[in-house]
This record gives C-alpha cells, structure tokens and sequence, in this order.
C-alpha cells in the first residue's frame, strides 16, 4: 500500500491501483449524526434513518502517516486518519459522530462480490446492500404476492439484501479485498460508476487492504485473515444426512430410506427436544435436551445408528423457553440479558416467550457450552446440529459487556458460534462432531465449521428459491467460508406454497454436488411432499446420494484443500478463469473444485439449459461424454436426473467423473 500527500490532500493506492483520493475539492470521507428507528420483528427488521447532518472533512493537515480531518482550515479537526502498511486506521476526535461515509475509487467495468452471504445477486455493482444480520425474508421480492403477504402478516417479507449472514467485506476483479472493521450497521454502496460509498452508523475502527496478483491468492489472503475450517468428518461422505421431524416414527422412515438404496451418513432429528404447536405450524420446545416422550430410549438408539456407521444430530439456539426447565436456573445465576430495569428480558416469538442467554457474560457462555451443549448435546451422543437463530439479538436488551446491543447485533452470530466450537473442544470432538449455521458475520469462519443457507421457498423463485443458495455459497466462499449446503426441496411453505416432486428432485441433483447433503422436512411437513413418500422421487435421491458417495475421493481432496489453503468446495467461475471476463457475473452455475462445472436447473419445467463454459478449457459433458471447446455457451439436455455438468477434459478425476454416466 502507497501513501502519498498532494497539494490538498492525500492520496492512497495498493499495487499501483487507486484505493482513495482525498482533496479539498473532491472529499472522499464525510462525517455527520443520524436518528435511526430500527423495528425487531421476529428477526425482522424495519429501519429507517433520519440524517440530521452530513459533513464533508474537505481540510486534511498531515503529519507522517497521521491526517486530521476537518471540515475547513481553521476547524477544530473531527476524525483522524493513520495509514499503516495494510489498513487505514480511524479515531473519532467528535464524541458527537455517529454516521461515517468513506468513497472507494472506482472504473466503470469493475465487478465486486462478498458482502457476506448474498442470495440475489452474487455480483454487487450497482445496487445498494444494507449489511444487517436478521432474518432473509419470505419471497424476498416486493413485486411477488407471497412477499405482499408475509409483509402484511407478519412484517416477514424481505427483500433482496436481506440476509442471515452479512459481512462488510469485498472483493473487486481489479484483484484487491476490502474489509470495514465494524459491528455497526452498514451499507455498501455500488450504484455510482466513479466510486464505491460505505457507510457505518460508528466510525470503524479501520479498513483493511488485501492485494494478490491473483483471484485465487486472494480467497487464501482473506480465509487466512478470517479463519479456515478443518476437513470435513469422515462420516460426512457415506451419503446424506436425512432430515426428519415423526418422533420415534423417524427411524423406521429412515430404514425404509435406506432399503429403498439411499445412501445415509446421518439422521437429523430437530424435534429431539420435543414440539408446540403454533399458528406457523409445529415448533420446537427450546429447552436443548431429549424428550423422552418424543424419543424414547433416544440415547440406546442413537448407540445403535453410531454402530451401523449413521450419526445423529439435532437442534439448538440461544434462547431457552421460560416454561422450561433450564430457565430457573439460567435466571437464577443471571445468565440472561436484560431489559431496562434490570429484570430478564423476555422475547415473543408467536406463542411461547423465551429468554436470551447473554453470550458476552463470560460464565454465561461457558455454562452455555458446557451444561447445554456439551452435557445435554455430546455427551448424551449427538454429533451434529443445527445451530439457529444467531441473528435473533434484541436490540433493546442490556448486555453484561455495557455495550449498546445494536453494536453488538451484528457480532452476535460469531460470540454463537464461538460458543458451540467451545463445546466440541472441550470434548475433542473438533473435526468429528459437526454443527452448521445460517447466521455470520466477521470472523464466524474461524468456529463454525458449516454454513447452511437458511430458509428458502418451497419453489423455484428468482429471490428466495432453489437459485439463491448457488449465490449464497459463492458469495461466502470467497470470504472464508469453505463449506456451504442447503435444506434439499427448501424449507418455508406458506400462504398455499408447497414443494412439488420436480423441486425436490432437482435440488437433490444441485446437493449432490455440493459438501453436505442434508434433507428438510420444512415448516410444515403434512402439507409438502417427503422424499419417502413418492417412489419416484426416493428412487431419484438415492441415485443422487449415490453419486455423492462416489464424488467422495474428489470431495475429500477439496476438503483438504480447504484446510490448508482456505478455497471453498463451490467456487465462482471466474476463480480459475479470471482472464474470461463473461465468467464474472454468472451466479447460476459453480465450479465444483477446479475440475468440475456444476449447473443446476433451477426453473420449473426445463428439460433443457443453456452453460457458458469457460475458455481455454474442452470440457466434457458427464451424461453424453460429449466434449465442448471453451468459451462458448452450450445448450444439453437437461431431464431429472441428468443436470448439466461437465468435467475439464484433463481433469487429475476424469475418470471417476466419466464413470458418472453408468450410475
């Protein structure tokens, strides 16, 4: 990084690549106050903000590596600036400021992409993302009736930034990274062509730089800043983790599953603790430990299915019912956060009412993750579970650290994680028992070894289908994020919406060729179609998991690969073809590895599907054995049963790829 004065201001490049541009005449930094009104709905939020005032810092005074900004010469300076060898470091010298805008230098032909976990649209130029954890939203598409519907019912529609997962990190194809060190609420900005607008309801604590003479340099830069996860368990690749709620019914479905072909590596049982029934359908009781009515004799079962080489998992989150038993003894050691007066905060959530384990009291977490957890959880014999509703932190609780709970909002999902990483530790279970989570932000990737990709329609919608979990999974893979799945035929059925057997079909054949498959039951399992329930569609997805068990050899060097060298499993095409600018916007296809091109059909009644394959590359179609000179944009035959793909004609796997074609 270049740090260079002018006459007026100041300059700062990386690589000889104009980062910001600072004169009296052209400010790049404004500073000012804002009245936000920020609504929790259910982890849904309403947020509006009134500018009272927005100062441009036109005067910088420098001194060595130091600016002090102000408004005009002769002003006592508001913000100060220290430029180190890869980050720009701030300091607010006004206890007034709470709103920061920053302009990036920007060309006309960039693309840029992060920004967390993005589920619309993978390359971010051109619109505006608010980066808040909360829930994604219902359709996710203002013009769609079904987000008519959830915004009039329960304020739950969404739209096409919301997201569990946001990070205030981004990669431009000029080949560099940017990182904004906050846990504010913030807003990348990509509308204008000369420039990139971020803006933080706190001054950050600073920007840092990434530069690589490559795309991939940079994936490993930037999973080497935020964390790498280990290798993928073993168990992982003996087939699908199936996904059932039938109480003690689970298991004879599950051995009708596996009589029928498929391939199972675990049973994932959310209803483990037991159910409530709610207006929104069957609810879990969050009380995080078996329910032997429910479950009987769960733990000798759970004994039984480990022997057979099938592990059990189940469910948790940082909340604990107030008609349960680990209530009393969270409030009585003070474990929850608090409201205005000093008394438990106590959170609705549609018919039950819980309390909110404060994770930023030391003994709180420890408790968390040793009594619930680790006593109740891994010692009982789970070794996975979904771990939900980190974007659920009220923003109008106390916390035990005295920081403001919309400051700590965002950087909640990573103190979840890091409470559940906590607990496998302390049982030596890392890289044995596996946990996955649809929340993030900054840092998540160092705990949590498996994302998941939330709650998606039933449907194949543009916003909030079968599509957005490709987007989903390239857009944390390039920030860290090696591993990334989804709920097999979606999970949100409402207002008359339900998965068909074509859905449930075509996204069995997308999870085949992703790390983990992992089965859904969704909302409301008596009004959808179960993969056990049509001899069609189980006959399918035990084919499928057949062909991930046979993907195993390559997946597990793509595992390894993460490890040591943090590049996701699913991967952007631009990645390994970043000279062939038409890669750069494709969000509806993936690179499985290096060697293998993945392209889901994701709309409904399509037999056929048109690819761009990359240049410079013969890519082999797998069903046909068809062989297609790069840089071109093919149309196959797409049935059920046959997505397109197509391996590199020198693929080091090219015969395991081939073989495909007989199963």
């Amino acid at each position: 990084m270049k740090f260079e004065t002018t006459q007026d201001g100041f300059s700062i490049s990386l690589n000889g690549r104009s980062i910001l541009r600072h004169s009296a005449a052209a400010p790049c930094i404004f500073v000012g106050q804002g009245q936000e009104r920020m609504d929790m709905y259910r982890g849904n939020f309403e947020v509006e903000d009134y500018i009272v005032e927005r100062s441009a810092l036109r005067h910088a005074e420098v001194d060595g590596n130091t600016i002090s900004l102000s408004e005009a010469e002769g002003r006592s300076p508001r913000l100060e600036l220290t430029v180190s060898e890869t980050a720009v470091h701030f300091r607010s010298l006004d206890e007034t400021i709470n709103r920061f805008w920053i302009r990036i230098h920007a060309e006309n032909d960039e693309h840029v992409w992060g920004g967390g976990e993005q589920m619309s649209y993978f390359d971010m130029r051109g619109r505006r993302f608010p980066l808040w954890t909360s829930e994604p939203g219902v359709g996710r598409d203002k013009t769609s009736e079904i987000t008519f519907k959830s915004d009039l019912k329960d304020k739950a529609g969404g739209d096409y930034y919301n997201t569990n997962y946001p990070q205030p990190t981004y990669i431009s194809s000029a080949c560099y990274a940017l990182h904004v060190e906050t846990t504010a609420y913030s807003v990348f900005d990509f509308r204008r062509k000369t420039f990139h607008e971020i803006e933080a309801w706190a001054v950050p604590d600073r920007i840092e730089l990434f530069a690589a003479p490559n795309f991939v340099e940079l994936v490993e830069a930037l999973s080497l800043r935020f964390g790498r996860q280990p290798e993928l368990p073993d168990w992982v690749y003996k087939g699908a983790i199936i996904g059932l709620k039938d109480g003690v019914n689970s298991f004879e479905r599950l051995e009708k599953m596996r009589n029928a072909g498929v391939q199972v590596s675990g049973l994932w049982c959310e209803d483990w603790v037991g159910l409530r029934q709610t207006s929104f359908g069957s609810r879990l009781f969050w009380d995080w430990q078996a329910n032997e009515e429910r479950y009987p004799g769960l733990r000798q079962r759970i004994a039984e299915l480990n022997e057979e080489g099938i592990r059990f998992l189940g469910y948790v989150n940082p909340y604990l019912c107030v008609d349960g038993s680990l209530f009393p003894e969270a409030e009585a050691a003070g474990y929850f956060a608090k409201d205005q007066l000093g008394r438990t905060a106590i959170v609705d959530f549609g018919e039950f009412d819980c309390g909110v384990v404060d994770f930023t009291n030391p003994e709180a977490a420890d408790w968390f993750a040793e009594e619930v957890i680790g006593r109740r959880m891994l010692d009982f014999g789970l070794t996975g579970w979904m771990a939900d509703f980190g974007e659920y932190l009220p923003i109008d609780v106390e916390l035990a650290n005295g920081i403001d709970a919309k400051l700590m909002h965002n950087a909640w999902p990573t103190l979840w994680a890091e409470v559940n990483a906590k607990a496998i530790a302390s049982r030596g279970k890392a890289g044995e028992a596996l946990f996955f989570m649809r929340a993030g932000f900054t840092g998540v990737q160092k705990h949590c070894p498996l994302l998941w990709g939330g709650d998606q329609s039933v449907d194949f919608s543009r916003h909030d289908g079968l599509v957005t979990v490709m987007c989903a999974a390239l857009s944390s893979g390039l920030l860290g994020n090696a591993y990334h799945h989804s709920d097999i035929g979606g999970y949100t059925s409402l207002f008359g919406n339900v998965r068909t057997p074509e859905l449930l079909m075509r996204w069995a054949e997308m999870a085949a060729f992703t790390p983990v498959m992992r089965s859904h039951e969704g909302n409301r399992p008596r009004d959808n179609i179960q993969i056990d329930q049509d001899p069609e569609v189980l006959a399918h997805f035990a084919r499928m998991t057949r062909i991930y068990v046979h993907l195993a050899p390559y997946l597990k060097t793509l595992s390894a690969e993460a490890a040591a060298r943090g590049l996701p499993v699913q991967r952007p095409l631009f990645l390994h073809h970043e000279h062939d600018p038409k890669t750069y916007a494709i969000q509806d296809a993936y690179l499985y590895g290096s060697e293998l091109l993945v392209a889901p059909v994701w709309h409904a009644a399509r037999e056929v599907r048109s690819v761009y394959l990359p240049e410079g590359v013969t890519w082999v179609h797998v069903w046909s054995g068809k062989e297609y000179a790069g840089g071109e944009e093919v149309t196959v035959p797409s049935p059920i049963g046959c997505p397109p793909v197509f391996y590199r004609m020198d693929a080091v796997f090219a015969e395991i790829f081939a073989a495909l074609k007989r199963m």
